[in-house]
């Protein structure tokens, strides 16, 4: 039997978002936002696994950026260093997948309906 966590792990893993416990909210928006990146690249079933692999890497380091940001606000501890290279990551895929929103192919209204008539 598989455990569901509860949180992003520690440091990045390959199907970490398909591990969290869907229970909680914060699985819930990231999944979400996993979504939500994949219908503006033109939808998941358009993207190659390489390209939901970098979706997947950015959703993580985002929600490590937000981490550090947290314990920055709360005193705690903050490597600049560190946070500026994840930064910098982040653009690189998001500049990588691309920037601009895609529209999905979806057929005319006159395809659809001679769709529906034809099956």
């Amino acid at each position: 039997m598989t455990t569901k966590h509860t949180a992003p792990p520690k440091q990045y893993r390959p199907g970490w978002l398909e591990s969290l416990d869907g229970r909680y909210g914060l699985a819930r928006e990231l999944r979400a936002r996993f979504d939500e990146v994949c219908s503006d690249l033109g939808g998941a079933d358009r993207l190659s696994y390489m390209q939901r692999s970098l979706v997947e890497r950015g959703l993580w380091l985002e929600y490590w950026l937000a981490q550090q940001e947290q314990a920055l606000s709360k005193g705690g501890d903050f490597d600049v260093g560190k946070w500026v290279q994840a930064a910098n990551s982040l653009q690189g895929i998001y500049s990588r997948l691309g920037l601009e929103r895609r529209s999905k192919d979806v057929p005319s209204l006159s395809e659809y309906l001679a769709s529906k008539e034809a099956g």
